[in-house]
C-alpha cells in the first residue's frame, strides 16, 4: 500500500494537503493516533484499499515516543511510506494565526509558545521526511505540489518561478536566486515605466538587450542541468526567485519567460509577489 503520512506544524498546511490527496482517491484520516497506525492500515487492506494519507500534528506530543517503531512496522510490512512535513516560518504562522483569529492547539490564545512546543515535539518527524517550506505559498499552490508529486510520480517536481524586488527584501523561502538588477532598466523610460513586465513593450524592450538573452538561456540551462537532481533527491518543489530593485519590470519579464521555456517539461508555477505594491506614476 502506498501510504503518505502528513505532518509539520500547525497553521504550515497540512489541511490544504491532505484534502488535495483524498481529492487523489487516498484514503484520509486526520490526526490517527500514532499507535493505531499499523490497525488501521490493516483494516483497510482487508477492504483492498491501495493508498491511504495519515496526518500527524503536535497534539499527539506525548504518543510521538511510539511513531518511528510504528512507521518501521508498515515498511517492514511491504509498505511503501513517505512522509511529508510542511513548516513555515515562525513569523509567517503568527501571521496566519493572527489572520484567522484561530488559537493555537498546544498554548490557546499564546500563539508564539504554541509555535515553539509545536517545532520541538515534531523535531523527530522532520528529520526524516520531506520537509515543504510553505511559507511563500498559497493553498493554491500548496495543493498544487502535492498533486503534482503524488499524481506524476515520485520524480515530479514543481518548480515556482518567483519575480521579486530587491528593495522589498530577499524571499527567504527562494532555493536559488538570480540578480538581473545588471540589466537595462524600463522603470525610467516614461512609457514603459507605469508599465509591467507582463506588457510586451516592456518584454521587448528588455529582451533587446543581449545581456538579457545571454542571462535567461544561462538560467534555463542551470535549471534543466539541475532540476532532475533536485527531483532524484527527493524534493516536492523548489522555488526560484529573479530579482530586479522594484520587482516590476525586469525580474517580471525574465520570470515570464523562463516559466514559459519550462512549462513543457515542469510543473511551473509562477507568481509576481511584488506587483501589487506598485502604483502607476502620474505623467502629468
Amino acid at each position: 500500500m502506498k501510504i503518505v503520512i502528513v505532518t509539520g506544524l500547525a497553521g504550515g498546511g497540512k489541511t490544504t494537503a491532505l484534502r488535495a490527496l483524498e481529492d487523489l482517491g487516498f484514503f484520509c484520516c486526520d490526526n490517527l493516533p500514532v499507535s493505531l497506525f499499523s490497525t488501521f492500515v490493516k483494516s483497510l487492506e482487508s477492504e483492498s484499499i491501495e493508498k491511504c494519507a495519515i496526518s500527524v500534528d503536535g497534539r499527539q506530543q506525548h504518543f510521538i515516543g511510539d511513531y518511528h517503531g510504528q512507521v518501521a512496522e508498515l515498511r517492514d510490512a511491504g509498505h511503501e511510506v513517505e512522509v511529508l512535513f510542511l513548516e513555515a516560518a515562525d513569523a509567517v504562522l503568527f501571521r496566519r494565526y493572527s489572520e484567522t483569529r484561530r488559537r493555537h492547539p498546544l498554548s490557546g490564545d499564546d500563539v508564539k509558545e504554541g509555535i515553539r512546543q509545536d517545532r520541538e515535539a515534531l523535531s523527530s518527524l522532520r528529520e526524516e521526511a520531506t520537509v515543504v517550506n510553505t511559507g511563500g505559498l498559497n493553498v493554491h499552490e500548496i495543493k498544487a505540489i502535492v498533486t503534482g508529486r503524488f499524481d506524476g510520480g515520485p520524480n515530479t517536481l514543481a518548480v515556482n518561478i518567483q519575480s521579486f524586488g530587491f528593495k522589498h527584501g530577499l524571499p527567504q523561502e527562494s532555493e536559488l536566486v538570480f540578480d538581473v538588477r545588471y540589466l537595462p532598466n524600463p522603470y525610467f523610460d516614461p512609457v514603459l515605466g507605469p508599465q509591467d513586465g507582463r506588457d510586451t513593450q516592456v518584454s521587448e524592450f528588455v529582451f533587446a538587450s543581449a545581456e538579457a538573452v545571454a542571462t535567461i538561456e544561462r538560467i534555463e540551462d542551470y535549471l534543466r542541468f539541475s532540476l532532475p537532481l533536485f527531483a532524484l533527491e527527493g524534493k516536492l518543489y523548489i522555488t526560484v526567485g529573479i530579482g530586479c530593485t522594484g520587482g516590476r519590470h525586469r525580474s517580471v519579464a525574465l520570470a515570464e519567460e523562463l516559466a514559459r521555456r519550462l512549462k513543457e517539461n515542469w510543473h511551473v508555477l509562477l507568481r509576481h509577489r511584488d506587483l501589487a505594491k506598485h502604483t502607476i506614476r502620474s505623467l502629468g
